[in-house]
């Protein structure tokens, strides 16, 4: 299955569900810096770039940094 397209703001706030933060220094810039600690107490981190609409290759860079499977990447898009 393809990924779907979709937009920075629709993917920070899918990911913030899924107990990402926002980092709390950040400076001006077109990206936002998203963090989460797993349980092997690694902190994970997500840069996300302000687009409308994300390109696909952005889409895999973001579910690997995020350690997602293809599945788990996809249920977060679409659910």
């Amino acid at each position: 299955m393809k990924l779907p397209r979709v937009s920075s703001a629709f993917l920070i706030k899918r990911l913030m569900k899924r107990g990402f933060e926002k980092a709390r220094h950040q400076g001006k810039g077109s990206h936002t810096v998203l963090f989460k600690t797993d349980a092997t107490g690694q902190k994970l981190l997500v840069v996300v770039p302000k687009r409308d609409i994300l390109p696909a290759g952005v889409l895999l860079s973001i579910m690997k940094q995020g350690r997602f499977t293809r599945d788990e990447f996809l249920e977060l898009l679409t659910a």
